[in-house]
Parts: structure tokens; C-alpha cells; sequence
């Protein structure tokens, strides 16, 4: 059975990117624009993985991941964290929210494939 990922981010073209990538990779996505409508989908698509942009135009992706591991439904779910916001001390803080992945926009293919796979090995270990 495909491994099932959440997709939030409000930006289209990035979503769009990260939906196909991970389709043609024989993913089951489901792709989140509105942030504050995304842990409501993640109780209804129960992934494997969230994936979730930090700078949403409605609510805070750091907010959504405290929220998200505070909520005894969702805290197992591994969250990759992808934010243009790379500066000092915003890795550690995305980390402390919660996030046990990290990757800065841009987003190369490849990084974002291992960062992926390696969050989705490590839940089924």
C-alpha cells in the first residue's frame, strides 16, 4: 500500500511541485493550501508524513506543528519541516516544535526525496 503524505503549503507552484514529485513516486498525496484546515485533514487522511511549509499566510506552520504533537492522534506522524525562513537559530527552533525534518527552500529533488524516504524508514522502524 502507498505510503501517505500531507502536503501543506499555501504557495501553488510549490505545492504543485512537491505534490507531482511525490505522485511519481507512487506516493498517495493529499495537498493542504488553507494551514488552518490542516490538521483537521490530517485526522481524515491519517498520512504517513506531513509535510509543512513554516510561512503560511494564515497561521504559523511552527504553531501547526506544536499543535499537531500536542494532539495524541497526530504526534506520531513525522513532520519534514521546508521553509524559506533559513536563518539563524530557525532550524533549532522548527526542531524544538516538534519537526524531525528540516529543508530550506529552494528544495532540490533530491534532498527532498532522501529527507522524505528517510522520515518515512524511520516511522516504520
Amino acid at each position: 500500500m502507498a505510503k501517505r503524505i500531507l502536503v501543506v503549503e499555501d504557495n501553488d507552484l510549490n505545492r504543485k511541485l512537491f505534490c507531482d514529485v511525490l505522485k511519481s513516486q507512487g506516493f498517495a498525496v493529499e495537498p493542504v493550501a488553507d494551514g488552518t484546515q490542516a490538521l483537521a485533514r490530517a485526522r481524515d487522511f491519517v498520512p504517513n508524513l506531513i509535510i509543512m511549509d513554516i510561512q503560511l499566510a494564515d497561521v504559523s506552520g511552527v504553531e501547526l506543528i506544536e499543535r499537531a504533537k500536542a494532539d495524541p492522534a497526530l504526534r506520531p506522524i513525522p513532520v519534514l519541516a521546508v521553509t524559506a525562513y533559513a536563518g539563524r537559530g530557525d532550524e533549532e527552533r522548527i526542531r524544538d516544535a516538534g519537526a524531525e525534518g528540516y529543508l530550506a527552500k529552494p528544495v532540490s529533488i533530491g534532498p527532498f526525496l532522501a529527507a522524505v524516504r528517510g522520515l518515512l524508514d524511520k516511522a516504520t522502524a
